[in-house]
């Protein structure tokens, strides 16, 4: 039986400059311990980069709160993650919310719930500390939330869904510029799926694909198992042995390119996870920022 052809594709000049374009105002993550390689990222990245500041379990607010001063100084933007579970007071937030003002001009905030079983404090859902006001009280202009295209392994679906809504109509409702930004992903269609979704419900928030940036296969997996990676998961497999033996790397090229070519009006931007691969990360969006990189046949591109 003869088979179908396969057509190749053709690199164009439109899409190596969507792609660098999406590499240059993209997000990126980092945690506390990277905070000692931001000067050398200050010769990789742009000016006013935003840098969000993962909060790890047993951190402390102050470990977060002096990463973000030091994102601060070098020039870039910092955006602390605030699992909202482990907010033991409303004084905890107030004071957090202040000092982050205050000492590193922090503007946006990225508000999780957290994968803790249990609150400690007063805040068992991002809904509640949009309700207390407290983000619009301390000046802030901005807020970050966490999107699910691919569901939450211990939240039934319809939750995620209700909750992804009431948290954006929340902080609209306070006046603050409001981003859903997805758990990471590797193909792009449930993505794509889910914010042609929110759209068709009139939802107006900034749509951020999630990311993960070059990284070890085994690594990826390990943080795909945490945080509860959907069926895009898949896509680690498409290289033989991958998923049995281990080894080798897998990168964003293919699925950056693929978002490349949807048109903008359907999401806003990328942010990068990192993985402890902060400054590999960010030398990699150097090169694809300056063009160094040569578009392929296969839907990929592979970077100098």
């Amino acid at each position: 039986m003869t088979q179908p052809k396969i057509e190749a594709r053709v690199p164009s000049i439109v899409e190596q400059t969507a792609i660098a374009r999406l590499a240059r105002e993209c997000s990126i993550e980092m945690n506390v311990q990277d905070a000692r390689d931001l000067r050398r990222a200050r010769g990789l990245l742009p000016s006013g980069k935003k840098v969000y500041v993962s909060h790890l379990p047993k951190q402390t607010w102050q470990q977060t709160l002096d990463a973000c001063r030091e994102v601060r100084e070098v020039g870039f933007d910092p955006i602390p993650h605030v699992p909202v579970r482990l907010l033991d007071s409303e004084h905890t937030l107030d004071a957090f919310l202040r000092q982050a003002v205050s000492e590193a001009q922090v503007a946006e905030i990225l508000l999780i719930s957290g994968d803790y079983p249990q609150a400690v404090g007063p805040y068992s859902s991002v809904a509640d500390v949009l309700r207390a006001g407290r983000l619009h009280e301390h000046g802030l202009r901005g807020v970050s939330m966490a999107g699910h295209p691919e569901g939450h392994p211990k939240v039934p679906l319809a939750e995620i869904r209700r909750a992804e809504r009431e948290k954006v109509t929340l902080a609209q409702a306070a006046g603050l510029q409001t981003t859903l930004l997805t758990q990471f992903f590797f193909e792009a269609p449930p993505f794509l799926k889910w914010a042609d979704e929110l759209r068709a419900d009139g939802v107006s928030a900034r749509l951020v694909a999630g990311l993960s940036g070059p990284a070890s296969i085994a690594t990826l997996l390990r943080y795909a198992v945490r945080c509860g990676v959907g069926p895009s998961i898949r896509a680690l497999g498409a290289r033989p042995t991958s998923l049995t033996k281990l080894i080798g790397d897998h990168g964003p090229e293919a699925l950056v390119r693929t978002l490349a070519d949807v048109s903008p009006d359907r999401y806003d931007g990328l942010h990068f996870f990192t993985f402890g691969g902060f400054l590999r990360t960010c030398e990699w969006l150097q090169r694809v920022d300056q063009g160094a990189f040569t578009l392929d046949e296969h839907g990929s591109f592979s970077v100098g």
